[in-house]
C-alpha cells in the first residue's frame, strides 16, 4: 500500500488566531521585535560570521552570569537539557548528591541524579518555604555529598529560595559543589555566580532573557570545568557531553548543527539585557512585580506563598472557593487574550514576571482580565481598588523604599 499525502492540513494563518495571547503565564514569554527577527536569520553554524556572534553571546553571557570564568556552553534544547547537561557532566556514578526540593523542577534535579546511577539525597522543604540554611548545613555534614542542587525560584510552587547565596557559601565551606537552576531568574533578580560561590548556573532562554524555547545556557566555575575535564569515564550522553560542546563554543568544531536561528535569538535578547544593565533590569522587575502582588491583595485575593519566601518572577495566586483553574483561564484566554498558568498540584493560577512581562501595560491588562474574568465566575473583587493600588504602587516605587521582607531589602541592596 502507498500512503497518499493528508489531506486539508491548514497553513498557520488559518490556525493562529488573528489577535495574539499575551502570554503572561510561567513561560515561555513575549520575546522583543529585535529577538523574532533574528530568530528568523540562517546561516552557516560553522562560518566566521557565526564566530563573531558566538564569540560576544561569551562575553555578554559572562555579564548576565556575573562571572569570568571561561566555560559557558549553550545547549539545543529547553531549560531541562541544561540541568541535564549540568547534572552529567557534574555528577559522575556512585556519587553523593543532596538535592533541595521546594517543588517539581528543584524534584527534576533529583530525578536526573537518581538516573545517572548517584546516591541521591532529597532534602524536602516545606510547603511554601524556601530552605533553612542550617537544615542545609546539617544535611552536608550528616550526608557528606560531592554535589548539592537546588533552584533560585521555583517556578511550580513560586517559591524563591532567598538563602541562596549563604546556602552556596556552606557548600563551598564543605567542598561540595553547587548546581543552581536559574531557568526563571536569571536576569530579573540578582544572582553572582562568582560572588556567591556557585560552580553550575543553568538557564532557558523562553523566561528571564526573554529570548526563544530551545536554545539555553549553562556557565561552569573553573572549580566546576576542572571537574568535568578531569574526569576519565565516558559520560552517557553525547550531545550533553561538555567536553564536546567545548569544541564548538570554543575550539569552533563540529560537534553536532547549531541552533542557528535559535542562537541569533539569544543573541539579540542577551544584548538588550546588557544595554538595560542588570541594575535597571533587577529594579524594573521588583517594581512590577511588587505592583502586581498589591493590586491583586487590594482587589480581593490572597498570594500563595509568604512575602519572605515569594518568588518575583512568577507571582501564586490562590483560586477563591468554587473557581476551576482550567475553566478560569480558558475563560480569560478566549474573552481577553490573556494568558496565565495553572499549577502542578496547588489550587494556584501563576503569573509570570519575566522579561517583556514586566511592562506596565502587560501587567494592568492582566489585572483586568483576571478581575474581571473572577467577576464572571461570581466572585466578589475590587477591580477598581486594585487597580488603583496597582498604579500607585508603580508611581511609588524607589529602590530605597522599606521593604517588610528581610529578603526582599537584600535584594534591594544588590542594586
Amino acid at each position: 500500500m502507498i500512503i497518499q499525502p493528508p489531506k486539508n492540513i491548514q497553513p498557520l494563518d488559518a490556525i493562529l488566531p488573528e489577535e495574539p495571547l499575551l502570554m503572561m503565564g510561567a513561560g515561555p514569554v513575549p520575546i522583543p521585535p529585535r529577538v523574532a527577527a533574528a530568530n528568523s536569520i540562517v546561516i552557516n553554524h560553522l562560518g566566521d560570521t557565526m564566530a563573531v556572534i558566538i564569540d560576544q553571546v561569551k562575553i555578554m553571557s559572562r555579564y548576565v552570569f556575573q562571572t569570568q570564568a571561561d566555560h559557558i556552553l549553550g545547549v539545543a534544547g529547553p531549560g531541562s537539557a541544561a540541568m541535564e547537561m549540568a547534572v552529567a557532566n557534574m555528577v559522575e556514578p556512585g556519587s553523593k548528591v543532596l538535592s533541595i526540593c521546594n517543588g517539581f523542577f528543584s524534584s527534576r534535579l533529583a530525578e536526573m541524579a537518581t538516573r545517572l546511577e548517584a546516591k541521591v539525597v532529597k532534602l524536602e522543604i516545606k510547603e511554601k518555604e524556601a530552605a533553612d540554611p542550617q537544615l542545609v548545613e546539617q544535611a552536608i555534614i550528616q550526608h557528606k555529598p560531592k554535589v548539592l542542587t537546588i533552584v533560585q525560584g521555583e517556578t511550580s510552587s513560586t517559591v524563591w529560595n532567598c538563602h541562596l547565596k549563604t546556602i552556596a557559601g556552606i557548600a563551598k565551606k564543605h567542598d561540595c559543589f553547587v548546581i543552581v537552576d536559574a531557568v526563571c531568574t536569571l536576569s530579573t533578580m540578582p544572582l553572582e555566580m562568582e560572588n556567591w560561590d556557585v560552580d553550575v548556573i543553568i538557564t532557558g532562554g523562553q523566561k528571564g532573557l526573554s529570548s526563544i524555547p530551545g536554545v539555553s545556557l549553562v556557565a561552569f566555575s573553573d572549580a566546576a570545568w576542572d571537574h568535568v575535564n578531569n574526569r576519565r569515564d565516558v559520560l552517557r550522553h553525547w550531545c550533553l557531553d561538555a567536553k564536546l560542546a567545548d569544541q564548538f563554543w570554543y575550539q569552533k568544531a563540529y560537534h553536532y548543527t547549531a541552533p542557528v536561528s535559535g542562537i541569533l535569538a539569544i543573541h539579540e535578547a542577551l544584548r538588550l539585557i546588557c544595554i538595560e544593565t542588570l541594575p535597571l533590569r533587577f529594579a524594573r522587575h521588583l517594581r512590577s512585580s511588587l505592583a502586581l502582588q498589591k493590586g491583586l491583595e487590594i482587589m480581593g485575593l490572597s498570594l500563595y506563598v509568604e512575602e519572605s519566601s515569594r518568588l518575583n518572577s512568577v507571582v501564586g495566586i490562590n483560586l477563591p472557593k468554587g473557581v476551576e483553574a482550567k475553566k478560569l483561564l480558558a475563560y480569560m484566554s478566549k474573552h481577553y487574550r490573556v494568558e496565565i498558568s495553572g499549577a502542578f498540584g496547588a489550587n494556584i493560577v501563576r503569573i509570570g514576571q519575566m522579561g517583556e512581562q514586566c511592562r506596565s501595560h502587560h501587567i494592568f491588562r492582566t489585572l483586568h482580565a483576571l478581575g474581571a474574568s473572577l467577576k464572571m465566575f461570581s466572585v466578589d473583587v475590587d477591580m477598581p481598588a486594585g487597580v488603583s493600588a496597582l498604579e500607585h504602587s508603580l508611581e511609588t516605587f524607589t529602590y530605597t523604599k522599606t521593604m517588610t521582607s528581610a529578603c526582599q531589602e537584600a535584594q534591594l541592596a544588590e542594586l
